[in-house]
């Protein structure tokens, strides 16, 4: 994947935080590439009580290799723009994992 560079990834104690744009309604759930400085998810999950970041986190978890109880929203909640925490896994290894 292109521009994995330039996402806005950080470490945080006990693991990274990442950047994503969200666009839910979408026809099916994939991560679409990086859009500025953020990962671009698209996902069929509707933008209700939740159910597109529920959506998000468990792709991303899939994506990473990582238990789904190991991503978690820690900003942006009804924002398309978000940051998921991935607890377990440092910056550099969130990018090793999404060009792979």
């Amino acid at each position: 994947m292109n521009g994995l560079d330039q996402l806005n990834l950080r470490d945080v104690p006990g693991g990274a935080v990442l950047a994503v744009k969200v666009v839910p309604g979408s026809s099916r759930d994939k991560i679409a590439g990086v859009l500025g400085d953020s990962l671009k998810i698209t996902t069929s999950a509707a933008p209700e009580k939740g159910k597109a970041n529920l959506a998000v986190a468990a792709l991303l978890a899939r994506a990473l290799g990582v238990d789904k109880r190991s991503v978690e929203l820690v900003s942006g909640p009804s924002n398309p723009r978000k940051e998921f925490r991935i607890a377990g896994l440092s910056a550099d290894q969130v990018r090793q994992r999404l060009s792979s």
